[in-house]
């Protein structure tokens, strides 16, 4: 396999030379080469996950599927509890024992012990044997691991929703473009082929003029808590690292209902479902539109929000609408369709159009086809090889979670805010523009 010029060295790149410059009488099992069907432990992508929760977990797995990974190293705050969330038992040690069972299986002795636990990504990042990484963590984390990464020369997978400000994911962006480094965001309906055809549709004028993108999106909090669990403080859990799962997060007392699953709810660590879903159908909305590297140039909304000294004051309840230069409005609101809809009819997200003959139109050679992709996992292992963009870039993942960040800021200060998309700015709002950032706690500044 042959790579750019501008790549790297990698320790797959050294080991290949390394293989190549040895001759007989030295034998190399054909397993390290790939003859028997696997990949050749030349050719593999060391990598490590960073953050173990449920979706942390399954990005894990999924890609310790595929042949041509290595996972070497793994990462998480919470050694391994019950509590991490409810019904299911996450945290580093239950992971490390998912990822050396896997790898026991395929040996004849049964027995795996390659793998390296931490409670500090520095750590794992510090590794030269690692070439990617999968963060996974609580929204707020994002920004200083992804910039941590990409200073050491790592390519991401990040889940979704990207970011905890604008601010951070304009850091993020600016660090993968710097370091030149492939980032896919776990938006996982780029990868869905009827969220494609229904875009697809759209960006070629079969509903006529776009005028209107409805997005729906789910309400309230969607709670998971021990029943015997309060909001009260508590003692840290012996398994937990609380000080460095707060992070860049100020400082809050523990308490059951604050972490793991439940940091959605609060607005130190996420956005509430506006971010949380936000980041899935804002993110085809804008694919749809031709938008993926733009933005709203107004934004206006109002929404319900517990007390701001609540542990969960995320918004129950929203609706926020965004006007574009072209004067198409997308509307975001908790509950509904996801829909577009023009001068000629419509289509919404899984597909169903009207009118119903939109459903079986077919899209030319020569129309707009837009990037295909079949799964998130795969085509970043894709471009991890190939250097190519990915399905869901980090600018691209950035653009949408800005929509979601201004939508929550417009509805929080009852203002309408004027953004310039070129420039990232809020304009004529001081105050609402000191929202686009947040101060962080030492060292986690990016």
């Amino acid at each position: 396999m042959k790579y750019p010029t501008n790549t790297r060295p990698t320790r797959r790149n050294f080991l290949r030379g390394t293989l190549a410059a040895f001759t007989a009488p030295y034998l190399i099992p054909s397993s390290a080469l790939g003859a028997d069907g696997t990949t050749a432990a030349s050719e593999r992508i060391g990598m490590g996950a960073i953050g173990l929760g449920g979706q942390g977990t399954r990005n894990m797995e999924a890609f310790l599927s595929k042949a041509e990974v290595q996972m070497v190293a793994l990462c998480d705050v919470d050694k391994g509890s019950t509590r991490y969330e409810d019904a299911w038992h996450r945290g580093l040690a239950p992971a490390m024992e998912k990822v050396e069972q896997h790898y026991a299986g395929k040996t004849a002795a049964g027995r795996f012990r390659g793998l390296k636990g931490y409670q500090d990504f520095r750590e794992l990042l510090a590794r030269d044997d690692i070439d990617a990484v999968c963060i996974g963590t609580p929204d707020h984390w994002h920004a200083p691991i992804a910039v941590a990464a990409a200073k050491a020369g790592k390519d991401m997978y990040c889940e979704k929703p990207l970011s905890l400000t604008v601010c951070d994911g304009r850091a993020m962006a600016d660090a993968v473009a710097r370091y030149d480094r492939v980032f896919q965001c776990g938006s996982q309906r780029r990868s869905d082929a009827r969220c494609r055809r229904s875009c697809e549709l759209v960006r070629n004028g079969r509903i006529g003029k776009l005028q209107t993108v409805r997005v729906g999106l789910p309400g309230g909090h969607w709670i998971r808590k021990n029943a015997k669990k309060s909001f009260d403080p508590e003692p840290v859990p012996e398994s937990l690292d609380y000080d460095m799962w707060l992070g860049p997060a100020p400082w809050g007392p523990y308490a059951y209902n604050r972490c793991h699953w439940n940091f959605r709810w609060n607005l130190d660590y996420s956005g509430g479902n506006v971010t949380d879903w936000g980041a899935h159908l804002i993110d085809m909305a804008h694919w749809g539109m031709d938008c993926d590297e733009s933005g709203p140039i107004e934004v206006e909304g109002k929404g319900t929000f517990p007390p701001r000294t609540a542990m969960w004051n995320a918004a129950t309840e929203f609706e926020f609408t965004c006007t574009y230069a072209s004067g198409v409005k997308l509307i975001v609101r908790s509950g509904g369709p996801v829909r577009f809809e023009g001068t000629e009819g419509w289509v919404d997200l899984g597909g169903k159009t009207e009118p119903e003959s939109l459903a079986t139109s077919e899209i030319g050679r020569d129309e707009i086809h837009l990037y295909e992709s079949h799964s998130q996992h795969v085509n970043f292992l894709e471009c991890i090889r190939t250097r190519r963009r990915t399905a869901a870039p980090v600018e691209v993942a950035h653009r949408t979670i800005t929509v979601a960040h201004l939508g929550n800021i417009a509805m929080l200060t009852g203002r309408k805010l004027r953004w310039d998309p070129a420039t990232e700015q809020i304009i004529g709002d001081e105050g609402a523009a000191r929202m686009l950032g947040r101060a962080k706690r030492g060292p986690w500044r990016v």
